[in-house]
Parts: C-alpha cells; sequence; structure tokens
C-alpha cells in the first residue's frame, strides 16, 4: 500500500505575489525559490478577501466568504464549520493535525468574551497546559498577540508564544524592547528596525516549533498549518533582517502618488476617513500610536518600508528553509507535499496607498503560491488565475482522501494540461469599520480585473495585460461593455450557498 503524503501548509500574512526571488523584484527568498524550482508555482493566486480573518476562514474551509459567514475581521467563524474543514477533514481520514503560529480564526478585540481561546477576554480560559483541538486541528500552538501594534497583557491574557516569550517574567520588557527602533531612524513610523535580538521574534519560535513537531513525527501521517504572522505592519525586523536591505537601491511601488480621479467613490470615502484619528479598536493602538494611518509616503519612507518589508519576508524565508531541511534530516521531504501562500497581499505604496482596504490593487490582491511534493513535476509556472481556497481541494486530491464539496478547485489538472478562466474575491465592506458600506465583488480572469459594487453597480476595469500598474479604468469605457458583461457573468456563476452574515462581535 503506498504510504500517504504528509501535508505541511506554511503560509505568511499580507504578503504580495511579486515579493518573491521568482518575481524578479530583488527580494532574497532562497528556501521559497527552491520551493518553485522543485515544484510549481502560480504566478495569478488571488486572496478571496483581504482582510485576515475573511481569508483565513476561507482557507481553511475551502469556501467564499458569504458561504462561511465571515465577510470582514471582527466576524467569528462557526466553530462547526471550521471543523468540517481542512484539519477536520485530514483528521477524520487518519491524519495527525497541527497548527503553529498565527491562526486569527477568530476575532482578538471583541465587545465581549467569546469564549474562544483567540479573544483577548477569553484567553484566560485556555491556561498554559490547553493545547486544542481548535478548529478541527488536534493540536495547536497559537499566538494571541501577533503584531505589535497590540499592547502586552500578562497572563492569563497570553497563549502559547506569549507564554514562551515571558520566561524568567521577562514578557512585557521583550514585548516592549522590540517596539525599541535600533541603528538608522527610519522615515517612517511604520517601520524601524527593532532592538529584540531575533531569536525572540516570532518567526524563530515557528520555525522551532515546526522542527519540533517534525522531529518528534511517528509514521502516522500529518497535515500542519504553519503560519508566520509576518510581514504584516507594524514593519520591524531585527538584526541580520532589518539592515539586509539597508542601502540597496530596493524596487519601491512604481506609482506611489495618490491617484483618486477615475476611481469608484469608495476610494476617496475611505482615504479620507482613513485620514481621521482612529475611532474604533483602540485596543490596536500600543504606545498611543493610530497604527491605522499611511503617514506621508516619500520616496525615502518608500525606501525604509519596502527595505523592512523584504526583510522580514528573506526573515520567514529563513525558517522555511530550516523546516525544509528538518523535512529532509528526517526523511520525509519526499512524502510530504508542501504547499506555500499567503493570506492576503499589502499596498505597500501602490497608488499612494499603504497598509489594506477596499481598494483591489494587484498588490492586495495576488499572493505567492507555490507547491511541491510527490507526483508533482518541477519547475513548472502556471499563469491561471487561482485562488487560495483551492488548497484544501488540491491537498484532498492529492493526498486521495474524501473531503466535502467547497469553492476550491485542485491544481493537478493545471499542470496537467487544463486551464482555469477566474478566481473571485467578495468582500462585505462595513461603514462602522471601512467608512463605506459595499457588497464589493472581484473577478480576475486571465486578462482583466473588475471589482464591482452591487448596491450602486459602479466599479473599476482593469486590463492586466496592457495596464499592469493599473492606472486606466475602463469600467465606463462603452467599447468594454461585452467584457464587462462577460466579467459579471464570471461572479454571478459562484453557487448560491451564501449563508447569513456572521454577527460582528469585535473589530479585528
Amino acid at each position: 500500500m503506498q504510504k500517504r503524503p504528509n501535508i505541511l501548509l506554511i503560509t505568511t500574512d499580507q504578503h504580495r505575489g511579486d515579493c518573491i526571488g521568482a518575481e524578479g523584484r530583488g527580494v532574497n527568498t532562497p528556501n521559497l525559490d527552491r520551493i518553485a524550482q522543485n515544484g510549481v508555482r502560480f504566478s495569478t493566486c488571488t486572496t478571496p478577501h483581504p482582510m485576515c480573518q475573511a481569508a483565513r476562514a476561507s482557507i481553511l474551509t475551502g469556501l467564499l466568504p458569504y458561504s462561511h459567514g465571515v465577510r470582514d475581521n471582527g466576524r467569528d467563524l462557526d466553530e462547526t464549520l471550521g471543523a468540517a474543514g481542512f484539519a477536520g477533514t485530514f483528521g477524520k481520514a487518519g491524519y495527525d493535525t497541527q497548527f503553529i503560529g498565527k491562526a486569527h480564526l477568530s476575532s482578538q478585540q471583541t465587545f465581549e468574551p467569546t469564549g474562544r481561546p483567540e479573544c483577548y477576554k477569553s484567553a484566560q480560559s485556555f491556561g498554559p497546559d490547553w493545547t486544542g483541538g481548535y478548529m478541527g486541528f488536534d493540536k495547536v500552538q497559537l499566538m494571541l498577540r501577533p503584531h505589535h501594534h497590540t499592547q502586552w497583557y500578562d497572563a492569563p491574557e497570553t497563549l502559547h508564544y506569549e507564554n514562551w516569550l515571558d520566561q524568567g517574567g521577562q514578557g512585557r520588557a521583550r514585548w516592549d524592547l522590540a517596539k525599541d527602533r535600533k541603528g538608522r531612524e527610519t522615515a517612517h513610523f511604520q517601520c524601524w528596525r527593532s532592538a529584540l535580538p531575533d531569536p525572540w521574534h516570532s518567526s524563530p519560535w515557528i520555525g522551532d516549533r515546526a522542527i519540533e513537531m517534525i522531529e518528534n513525527q511517528d509514521e502516522t501521517p500529518f497535515m500542519a498549518w504553519v503560519s508566520f504572522p509576518d510581514p504584516h505592519p507594524p514593519f520591524l525586523a531585527a538584526a541580520p533582517w532589518g539592515d539586509m536591505y539597508q542601502g540597496r537601491d530596493v524596487e519601491i511601488a512604481k506609482n506611489p502618488k495618490l491617484d483618486l480621479e477615475n476611481r469608484p467613490w469608495w476610494h476617496k470615502r475611505f482615504v479620507d476617513d482613513r485620514a481621521k484619528p482612529i475611532k474604533l479598536g483602540e485596543e490596536h493602538n500600543a504606545g498611543g500610536i493610530d497604527w491605522g494611518q499611511k503617514g506621508e509616503l516619500t520616496k525615502t519612507a518608500l525606501r525604509d518600508l519596502t527595505s523592512i518589508y523584504f526583510g522580514m519576508i528573506t526573515s520567514v524565508d529563513h525558517q522555511v528553509g530550516r523546516i525544509m531541511a528538518a523535512l529532509e534530516q528526517a526523511g520525509k521531504l519526499d512524502e510530504t507535499i508542501v504547499i506555500f501562500l499567503a493570506d492576503h497581499g499589502e499596498w505597500l505604496g501602490d497608488h499612494g496607498l499603504l497598509l489594506k482596504g477596499p481598494m483591489l490593487y494587484d498588490g492586495l490582491l495576488r499572493v505567492p503560491c507555490l507547491i511541491q511534493g510527490p507526483g508533482i513535476p518541477k519547475a513548472q509556472v502556471v499563469s491561471d488565475p487561482i485562488s487560495t481556497i483551492d488548497a484544501f481541494a488540491t491537498a484532498a486530491d492529492l493526498a486521495k482522501i474524501s473531503a466535502p464539496d467547497t469553492h476550491g478547485q485542485s491544481w493537478r489538472n493545471l499542470w496537467t494540461g487544463g486551464s482555469r478562466d477566474f478566481a473571485l474575491s467578495e468582500y462585505e465592506v462595513d461603514a462602522k469599520r471601512s467608512a463605506v458600506d459595499m457588497d464589493l465583488q472581484t473577478v480576475r480572469s486571465t486578462r482583466y480585473r473588475m471589482s464591482i459594487d452591487m448596491y450602486t453597480e459602479t466599479g473599476e476595469l482593469y486590463d492586466m495585460q496592457e495596464d499592469p500598474e493599473e492606472m486606466i479604468n475602463l469600467f465606463d469605457d462603452p467599447s468594454r461593455a461585452t467584457v464587462k458583461t462577460e466579467l459579471l457573468d464570471m461572479i454571478r456563476s459562484r453557487p448560491q450557498d451564501q449563508i447569513p452574515v456572521a454577527p460582528r462581535v469585535g473589530w479585528h
């Protein structure tokens, strides 16, 4: 009987699709490049949602956001749906299932306790000996505060990473030290070189835990999701990563000027609202700083932001290399399917924008996507539009296990001569959180990207072949009426299995 393959899903957070070495932008990712050389790279992988919680719920369930209910951050995935997803399905098939790192499958900052481990107000119910289960995973090692826009709280408002960081009672001191700016001052408040030594940052902790998992694994096949919270803002990295791109001529945004003309109405509305002091979610304003602000994006600021962002990615890549080496040393590399992708991207100065929101430019919508393993061809690049929701279906197909019907499709036929026409993204934008109310539907075809607010039937349309920087909005161009109709038909082709939106329980 053929041995069933292990499944290792590695993800990053807010990681642009053009920011791996194979894309040619100058980011040093030798280990990710090696995965691409030993497998398949998908150059047009689309997130189903530009916010962490919804995008991650889609990876777990294989469903578009309107069919799992998490249409924005601050809305919790139904735990029954979560348990029936990626990990739960593999668990039923006899796999050991583990999650390591940032989950964000439930809201962190909530109005009231939700009873979930990732909720600040409920974490005290999940003590240092708790290891799951959670969302179908038998064993978990989680982070309660994966990013440094949050304050530190002592136990019991902690999870596995915070408990580890608090060795010797120094958790708060280490957390604060990470915020200390070391070396040359940067030109933007959202980025800095961290004074906290690298071994105490989250990426090495996640790498260490993943290696321990591999070394301790018996002959039972495993399905593991290893989730790095970088390069999500604020952008900070310790030496050597924070210094790695200093002085280099990094490729900054090609069009960094804020351009709101000939754009849909919601662009200006969102930008104007974000310029005001934040009204909600003050818990995430550590140090009294409004981390939701983009600040002034001068060329010097963009160089610093991009340099630190690149350094964060190279730091994660180093940990990926350690994990791959551990698989090889354990004799498991040739029997493991490794999938690498991100939840969503980052504007990083494109069109004068920073962070994320309802303007779905390519830097935000497209994410890196790689796969290698038994039965997968080497050094192949697929340009067909795919989605992160496909990862679940692909893993189940390659492992030959029975899985529930999802919106995802296996990638297998794409490296055996098949094709894919489009991928979808959907976002119910909430005015209480993002300044506007919209039913924002997006389609990425082989040539075009169209986003349309279904409430007002206004939108944007870009020819990604002739205008990859998305400078010319063709939505109201009469000559593209047929194209618009075809793209709208693609949007409307999604299964009509939507469920009510999950209640808003918080902001993040």
